[in-house]
């Protein structure tokens, strides 16, 4: 059995990825904590969000991050914790609406993570799979979303893709080779 120290865990709306994502804190012996990016600005988020903090048991320790996330990684994180971010597209949609500077942003998730002596389970929707946003504001959260998959991608040991609830693993992966006979 491999052990990694950060995943990252990515799907579809409504994949299971959240559950997973917990599953993966649950196994471990590890004090968990969650840090929440969604805002309960309307009834069906608070709904929402609800329903994601009644799957937790007392065990978790919830800290809201919806614009502030470095430094809410940075604060958590920890030998004999593990840190659970849920989720990275609203945590993204929050910084854009803000009008904060994606890049600068971003970049300075990726050096919390590469700092943190803890392990970290990252959650993020898969989004650039469906239909091409009819808005530039949906074209660009769209791009960016994807740029951040990618960079949050390489900054960590493993990633999985949730299907339907199934986890299948991406990295590590097996290396692909071309047969040129």
């Amino acid at each position: 059995m491999t052990i990694h120290r950060r995943v990252l865990v990515l799907g579809g709306a409504r994949s299971g990825k959240s559950r997973i994502a917990q599953q993966l804190a649950e196994a471990s012996q590890a004090t968990r904590i969650l840090i929440a990016t969604a805002q309960g600005f309307d009834d069906e988020m608070r709904a929402r969000i609800a329903h994601h903090r009644a799957e937790r048991d007392s065990s978790w320790q919830t800290h809201e991050a919806p614009l502030d996330l470095a430094d809410a990684i940075r604060a958590q994180a920890g030998f004999g914790r593990v840190v659970v971010i849920d989720c990275l597209t609203l945590w993204l949609s929050n910084v854009m609406l803000a009008g904060r500077d994606v890049v600068r942003e971003r970049n300075a998730v990726i050096e919390s993570l590469n700092a943190i002596k803890g392990p970290a389970v990252l959650v993020s929707n898969e989004v650039g799979q469906g239909i091409v946003p009819a808005t530039a504001l949906g074209r660009s959260f769209r791009d960016e979303q994807g740029r951040l998959n990618q960079r949050i991608a390489d900054a960590c040991d493993a990633v999985v893709f949730v299907a339907a609830g199934c986890p299948l693993l991406l990295k590590p992966a097996p290396a692909l080779t071309l047969d040129l006979g």
